[in-house]
């Protein structure tokens, strides 16, 4: 560099966002619309933990106000579309160990039939079906919910995914 040439002064302002993996690239996608860029100072560490996403932008940038409300409502989507990735697999899960604690229940009442005195077999029996049973069907159970609640709320999360989208080009285009 010269003499003549002079670089200007930029103030930032810093972000730190902890996301999962699987949604790194989306984040950092989606904030360079709002004006971020990652910090090149720091290296995001790869693998199953969750990442860190260190963020920065010019502070004296046109239409702040509009893109920080812009990027308000796209961390609102992502966290409803988490939680529509949760609600996939929680009341399957709910379901499924209410049935095993039934399961659970028979047995142990085929458990006391067995050592009452004197044992009753039959009632032992009767009750140890719908116990084993009660145990085997909750994996069944929780996989055939799984995959019905998914068809269900793949469409609520397609469109959560087409609104951010939305948004990050209206951010894009106030840059």
């Amino acid at each position: 560099m010269n003499g003549s040439e002079k670089k200007d002064y930029v103030g930032y302002e810093y972000k730190e966002v902890v996301v999962s993996p699987d949604k790194a690239s989306l984040y950092l996608d989606c904030y360079e619309n709002f004006g971020w860029q990652e910090d090149a100072h720091f290296a995001a560490a790869h693998g199953r933990q969750p990442i860190t996403l260190r963020l920065k932008r010019d502070r004296k940038m046109v239409n702040k106000m509009e893109l920080t409300r812009l990027q308000r409502h796209f961390e609102a989507c992502v966290g409803e579309i988490a939680a529509l990735e949760k609600a996939k697999k929680s009341m399957p899960c709910a379901a499924a160990l209410t049935l095993g604690l039934l399961g659970t229940a028979f047995m142990a009442g085929s458990t006391f039939a067995v050592v009452h005195e004197p044992p009753i077999i039959w009632l032992c029996i009767l009750l140890a079906i719908p116990g084993f049973l009660g145990w085997i069907f909750p994996y069944f159970l929780y996989r055939k919910l799984v995959i019905t609640r998914t068809r269900e709320l793949q469409p609520e999360i397609e469109a959560k995914y087409e609104e951010i989208y939305t948004i990050c080009e209206k951010g894009h285009s106030l840059l």
